[in-house]
């Protein structure tokens, strides 16, 4: 006996569900727990997986055609198994509750290739209003942020698919963002020279296992480790108003931008995670910067590697002490959209207006991964459990021979800033009012005019 496919119900309000998409056709074979079609309801968008394993046949509804809920819309038979007409009353039953539509075709194929084939029953085809999108697509997109109308669908008629999002959100994080639209002081980096302007500005890829970039210059380069949750692109605003023949480094820490995901048992992991891909860069020695977690890595390999590190610049370190805004950690970490994202960002910042909504969808379109998330979520609970910092680098700090240069926001909500004071007396500490755990995003041209001043010193 073929088994018969119905409309779930998949919440209990639900009383009829529309068909989608099918993702099978007449006659394939379809195996249990596979998605066979997607519906779509007032509350919910989701796939449906077959039944059984199988050959689909007598698809009874057609894409945009709404049934209630228990109706048959399709039957899988075993291989081998003879293929009759449709078993009695199931193409009347699922029929009925279609709304009115264009005529049926005057005939319907059979399936080729079975034996006893009966003629497949007819679709009723009904063309959905406005834009033509998967349940699946439009979730993705709604998660990254992407406006369906600015896609190219590779559907049937036009139809966005799941691969036309993620191919775009991939050719999205190929580039770096446009500088997000931050307070008024975030965007005040000075303005180019005609010369400045002209001047390319070369991100070269570099080989190894941390995704590792280069943007060459004259003079000594400049390492950038971001901080936890955020990636190399988010420098970009300081590095706009750096100058601009200033050779840079950036990397994203494993689990992080472009990095592959891994399993990180400790800060001791992640740091010689770091030093191995540091190694890699050659021998000559580099000014190192670091923000929040990536300013505990950047203390961390300087205490390693002190006799490559000419100068260190660190902005709200971690490690310092065990105070730490964990849940505003955990939540940037596990937020699957920008509506629960975009309220935690905000506690980044000195004011809750000082990262827009532009920031958010910009940083989500980073985290559409569920893999990331989870591995990061992982991380914090190595780094971070129960919402304290679990490693100490107060020996390290007072060890650092290097020049050093601090910088923390008095209205940090993220690390307090009497962490600071950690710092023994020659490190020289700058302490930002009106700033919060980002300064390098809410005021980077004062970032970067001191951290200029601390290199050329």
């Amino acid at each position: 006996m073929p088994v018969e496919v119905i409309m779930p119900k998949v919440d209990m309000d639900m009383a009829a569900g529309k068909l989608a998409v099918w993702h099978a056709a007449e006659g394939e074979v379809v195996k249990k727990g596979t998605a066979l079609f997607d519906i779509e309801t007032d509350k919910a968008a989701m796939e449906v997986e077959a039944p059984a394993t199988g050959r689909l046949h007598h698809i009874l509804v057609a894409p945009g055609v709404t049934v209630p809920v228990g109706s048959p819309i399709a039957f899988i038979y075993a291989e081998g198994e003879a293929v009759g007409p449709a078993p009695a009353n199931a193409a009347g039953k699922a029929g009925a509750a279609a709304p009115a539509a264009s005529a049926p075709p005057a005939s319907a194929p059979s399936v080729a290739g079975v034996s006893g084939a009966a003629p497949a029953p007819q679709l009723v085809e009904v063309e959905t209003e406005g834009l033509r999108a998967t349940p699946a697509a439009r979730r993705l997109a709604r998660e990254a942020a992407l406006a369906l109308d600015a896609l190219s669908g590779t559907g049937p008629k036009g139809r966005i698919q799941r691969g036309d999002v993620e191919a775009e959100i991939a050719r999205r994080r190929q580039q770096p963002p446009p500088v997000p639209g931050l307070a008024a002081a975030a965007v005040g980096a000075r303005p180019l020279s005609r010369a400045e302007a002209a001047a390319p500005v070369d991100w070269a890829p570099q080989p190894g296992d941390l995704h590792v970039t280069t943007r060459k210059g004259t003079g000594t380069p400049l390492l950038l480790i971001h901080g936890f949750t955020a990636d190399s692109f988010g420098w970009r605003p300081l590095e706009d108003a750096l100058p601009r023949d200033l050779p840079l480094i950036r990397v994203d820490l494993p689990s992080h931008g472009r990095s592959p995901l891994r399993q990180i048992g400790g800060f001791a992991d992640l740091a010689r995670a770091l030093v191995q891909a540091f190694d890699r860069l050659g021998d000559g020695p580099v000014h190192l910067l670091g923000h929040s977690l990536g300013g505990a890595l950047a203390l961390a390999l300087a205490d390693i590697r002190p006799r490559r590190i000419r100068s260190l610049s660190l902005i709200a370190p971690a490690g310092l002490g065990p105070e730490i805004d964990g849940a505003a950690l955990n939540g940037i970490a596990r937020a699957s959209c920008v509506e629960s994202l975009a309220p935690w960002l905000k506690r980044l910042t000195a004011r809750p207006a000082g990262l827009s909504d532009e920031f958010a969808r910009a940083a989500m379109l980073g985290r559409v991964d569920p893999g990331l998330r989870a591995a990061q979520q992982d991380l914090a609970q190595v780094l971070f459990p129960d919402g304290v910092q679990a490693f100490d680098l107060t020996a390290a700090m007072e060890r650092v021979a290097m020049p050093t240069l601090m910088l923390w926001g008095r209205d940090d909500h993220i690390l307090p800033w009497r962490q600071a004071l950690a710092a023994p007396g020659e490190v020289a500490l700058h302490l930002l009012k009106g700033v919060g755990h980002v300064p390098h995003l809410e005021d980077p041209k004062t970032v970067a005019a001191l951290i200029a001043r601390h290199l050329a010193a």
